[in-house]
């Protein structure tokens, strides 16, 4: 015979973790973003998705990652089941200094990146000062 303690308030903390996540492991995809020189860089850990599942979309300034992980199917009981299942999806605004019309994705070993690149309008750039013409001075002061 099997003796099973139940505690709601475990119960109930570990529905807690799975519905929102913790800090060790939150609820949507992990990401990191920096800026690597004249790029924005951003990588989406997405372990045990394939590559086939993932789906990016840029509307206006408005970037979405869907993905999913299928539920595996079979002839066991689950003794542990701590990995998010199904389909999920995160969105980032970015900002306008980025081109998005030339987003790079890559997806490997579980790590989804993504390479946008600084607009043209966003780079530094110098301006040069001139000289004002003396008839153009003449004629503004007269």
């Amino acid at each position: 015979m099997l003796i099973r303690n139940t505690d709601p308030f475990r119960d109930f903390d570990r529905l807690a973790q799975q519905v929102f996540g913790t800090t060790n492991r939150p609820a949507v995809m992990p990401m990191d973003a920096w800026r690597e020189g004249e790029a924005f860089v951003i990588e989406f850990d997405l372990p045990g998705v394939s590559r086939e599942s993932i789906d990016l979309d840029v509307e206006r300034n408005v970037l979405t990652v869907r993905a999913e992980r299928v539920a595996r199917n079979g002839d066991w009981e689950m003794l542990a089941a701590e990995r998010s299942r199904g389909a999920f999806s995160r969105q980032l605004v970015l900002g306008d200094n980025l081109d998005l019309e030339h987003i790079e994705a890559t997806y490997d070993e579980g790590i989804l990146r993504l390479v946008i690149p600084v607009a043209e309008r966003a780079k530094p750039r110098k301006i040069q000062v001139g000289a004002r013409d003396a008839e153009d001075h003449a004629a503004i002061t007269a």
